[in-house]
């Protein structure tokens, strides 16, 4: 219920012997003003006041207890106190518990919580080499706080999702505790934590509550007329409190998701505690991410680095810069920063703040179609002004024979989707858009994608991008309407459970492969590659395939999500054979 995976055993003589001494203590008198204790060198040191007094308040406090339970028996399972059989004292209570005592536990915390661990423990703890060495089969995505998200499992080496049919608390208290968590605190249906793609491993998991992972819970084979991932599962877990929100406050917001950043210092000098500012220098969407999970407000929607038009606190301290977070933290005091304040615009107007939302988007680059419509077009230099000028060739381009001649395209469609809760929409509105005369439309990112063929050891041996010349839903799934367009100058986005599609046959829809040599390459397609905007998970925004390039011809295979695979096979993908020595075979 608090949060803990586990319980280790309780030393409960100390609450015994406390109070033994707690009774001996009071019974003892004190010696009078004119009494004198006799002076000996020899014999037991007179305990100190405060030594008396440290059983005697644990006692005072355990007698104002007021014990209502007793007889509660549990069978373990359970993801509530009040699920197991209790009995309640009747009548007068004060003689309750007279022969016992009250309850104790003693709580182990999972790995995010532990010292040390990944939320940001002071001490550093020993790996052991078996949990080093073993991954993880379960895993949760899309969530805004720790112990929250879409359940996924791994299966043959392949992330899946889970079926919600007979979802319930049984089930979802098993991931939570095999994540390092308490029991679940909601079972949620209906991909409340956002959809996921590929595949739906199980569907109908029945746990009983005890089993050690969902694996071992029964389940029935999923088939496809069985789920979609409309209907996949979810959980919110029971997490320890660990008091993060009272480090951090916002000022100034017209609402309280949104505001100028304040943190709370520790003790200084003089021994108290005092608010201060956050540099915001450097500051983007990762660092407000960590922001509004640490405010418990979800994700966030703007990272920004002057906030002169909230100016409403008087509080006018820098007191923390050179913040830079990976997006994972629990709190900004987990992130890198400098040691001292080192801030290049000390002024408030440029302190860091945020706008926070419950939602966010989570955009995916549908695979399967990447490797499916992948080739290679010869197209003459005349036919390329436009891509030029949007800076879609290679650097030679700059010194070829224009309108002479030609360049070699690595072409392929590309499909996005929104499977987030909000709708993805450009992080600049639409009065700052860029009209682009040779294409006839508004550019509303400077960088959407970024196309890249890359050696096995990860160098870029030629590169391309996409401008985000028009986002609209191209098509949307059942019952979801179109909600963008960019006829007319209209809003530009993509709605949940849509997509955009962009067709091989667009310009800059291509990586320029005039100079590559024959050879095995990974092409990397990513997507939002500078974060400007949010999302609710940025590890699945990277999409690899696997390539051999003959010099004339090119088979592009294995195209996968960045996260999508096992540690294991990710291993394999990255080193199959000739692509070390980047032969082709």
């Amino acid at each position: 219920m608090l949060g803990f995976p586990a319980e280790k055993k309780v030393n409960r003589n100390f609450y015994k012997r406390s109070k033994r001494a707690a009774k001996a203590a009071k019974g003892r008198r004190r010696p009078g003003p004119r009494q004198r204790r006799p002076k000996s060198r020899s014999g037991p040191r007179p305990r100190r006041r405060e030594e008396v007094r440290g059983p005697q308040r644990l006692w005072g406090a355990r007698q104002q207890l007021n014990v209502r339970l007793h007889s509660v028996a549990c069978a373990g399972p359970e993801v509530h106190l009040s699920l197991c059989s209790w009995e309640f004292y009747k009548g007068n209570a004060s003689g309750a518990c007279r022969g016992g005592m009250p309850a104790v536990v003693s709580c182990l915390p999972g790995p995010l919580f532990a010292p040390g661990g990944s939320g940001g423990g002071l001490q550093k703890r020993k790996r052991q080499p078996q949990q080093a060495q073993q991954q993880q089969r379960v895993r949760l995505k899309g969530g805004a706080k720790p112990g929250e998200g879409r359940v996924e499992v791994l299966k043959d080496g392949v992330w899946g999702t889970v079926c919600d049919d007979r979802w319930g608390l049984a089930s979802a208290s098993v991931v939570c505790r095999e994540l390092g968590f308490g029991s679940a605190k909601e079972a949620l249906t209906g991909a409340r934590m956002g959809q996921g793609m590929g595949q739906i491993h199980l569907n109908e998991v029945q746990c009983l509550g005890s089993e050690k992972s969902l694996w071992n819970c029964p389940s029935r084979n999923i088939t496809q007329e069985d789920c979609k991932h409309s209907e996949d599962a979810a959980v919110r877990c029971n997490v320890p409190y660990m008091g993060y929100e009272t480090k951090i406050r916002l000022s100034g917001g017209r609402s309280p998701f949104e505001g100028r950043i304040e943190v709370l210092l520790g003790p200084g000098r003089n021994g108290s505690q005092r608010w201060g500012l956050v540099c915001g220098d450097g500051w983007g969407t990762l660092e407000a991410m960590v922001a509004c999970r640490q405010l418990g407000l979800g994700f966030a929607n703007h990272g920004l680095q002057e906030t002169w038009y909230w100016d409403a606190s008087n509080v006018t301290e820098m007191v923390l810069s050179g913040v830079k977070c990976t997006g994972h933290e629990m709190t900004l005091s987990h992130c890198a920063h400098h040691s001292t304040v080192s801030c290049r615009k000390t002024g408030t107007r440029f302190a860091a703040g945020v706008i926070c939302s419950e939602t966010a988007s989570d955009l995916l680059l549908h695979a399967p179609l990447v490797q499916e419509t992948a080739y290679i077009e010869d197209r003459p230099l005349h036919m390329l002004y436009c891509a030029a000028e949007e800076n879609c060739l290679s650097s030679s381009a700059q010194n070829a024979n224009w309108p002479y001649g030609h360049r070699r395209l690595l072409r392929f469609s590309s499909q996005i989707h929104n499977n987030g809760r909000a709708d993805f929409r450009p992080k600049a509105g639409r009065h700052s858009w860029v009209w682009h005369e040779c294409h006839g439309h508004y550019h509303s990112m400077d960088i959407f994608t970024h196309y890249d063929l890359l050696t096995p050891n990860g160098t870029k041996v030629a590169e391309g991008h996409k401008a985000s010349f028009c986002l609209e839903d191209t098509e949307c799934e059942e019952e979801v309407g179109k909600r963008y367009e960019c006829a007319n100058f209209g809003e530009q986005g993509i709605t949940v459970g849509c997509w955009d599609l962009y067709r091989h046959d667009i310009d800059c829809q291509w990586i320029d492969i005039t100079d590559v040599k024959a050879g095995n390459y990974i092409l990397q397609v990513v997507i939002n590659p500078r974060q400007e905007v949010a999302e609710s998970d940025f590890t699945n925004n990277a999409m690899k395939c696997n390539c051999k390039y003959d010099g004339h011809r090119i088979w592009v295979h294995s195209c996968h999500i960045g996260d999508a695979l096992s540690e294991e096979a990710n291993r394999r993908f990255e080193q199959y054979p000739g692509q070390l020595n980047n032969q082709i075979v």
